[in-house]
């Protein structure tokens, strides 16, 4: 099962479960989270959803061997929902969203923050937006929200660097709410998902919507922005060499 579910005191936790690509989101896991938080939000039982990652990663972030299928595979298919389907569903979420990132969280595992109503992070884990790195533009609608999270610089230096942060770091610039030791992680997210999930569902989802109501237009806006510079870097000279290293390294390894 790509995404495990557990349900306890209406808290609903999802784990990314492709432990053995560092929980990479290619399109079947796209779909499987998709469908998951779906269902989450849509189950009256349940009021709070908690997302963490299976293994030593929370997110690799996308499955690069199938970004570069995408450009030079002409059978490639695309999920049913796939990253857009995703994003989709994580702007409409209507209950409270706790991640608990257990490991390092790259792409869309590090710009997924964004859309947390409370992060928690393990003293082990790590964040890198890897963009520049690969010749792409932003995904995720990360260039208006990591802003809007954390300010134009700290924003700045994540989306322009490529460069890793540590959970220190994360919480210092203001990604994290909590930093845990690695055993506590999940403990600590879940005592505070049961506090939310003690308040009743109908209070829950009012605060979030009067929160996050305001800037679903403007998350929409910067996908589409995001959307169209990613497409004209997709497959050009830098994101392919990028993808081309990926790709031996992977072979030299394996």
């Amino acid at each position: 099962m790509l995404v495990e579910i557990d349900d306890a005191d209406g808290v609903r936790t999802l784990t990314l479960n492709r432990p053995e690509a560092l929980n990479a989101f290619n399109e079947a896991l796209y779909d499987a989270t998709t469908v998951a938080l779906r269902a989450a939000d849509d189950d009256p039982a349940v009021a709070v959803v908690v997302l963490t990652g299976s293994g030593r990663a929370f997110s690799a972030g996308n499955d690069l061997l199938e970004m570069q299928a995408r450009i030079t595979d002409p059978n490639f298919e695309s999920g049913e929902y796939g990253f857009p389907g995703m994003i989709e569903t994580l702007t409409a979420l209507r209950k409270p969203l706790i991640l608990a990132v257990n490991g390092l969280g790259v792409g869309i595992g590090a710009t997924i923050l964004g859309y947390a109503d409370l992060v928690f992070m393990s003293t082990t884990a790590r964040l890198k937006c890897p963009f520049t790195s690969l010749g792409v533009a932003p995904e995720a609608a990360s260039s208006y929200l990591l802003p809007q999270l954390v300010g134009r610089q700290n924003a700045a230096w994540m989306l322009l660097s490529s460069e890793w942060i540590d959970a220190q770091e994360a919480q210092r610039m203001g990604f994290a709410w909590k930093v845990c030791e690695p055993d506590d992680l999940l403990p600590e997210a879940m005592r505070h998902a049961k506090v939310l999930a003690s308040r009743p569902v109908s209070s829950l989802m009012a605060v979030k919507q009067t929160m996050v109501e305001p800037t679903r237009a403007e998350i929409a806006a910067a996908a589409a922005r995001e959307y169209a510079q990613f497409a004209e870097l997709l497959g050009g000279v830098a994101n392919a060499d990028a993808l081309a290293a990926f790709a031996d390294r992977r072979e030299a390894s394996g």
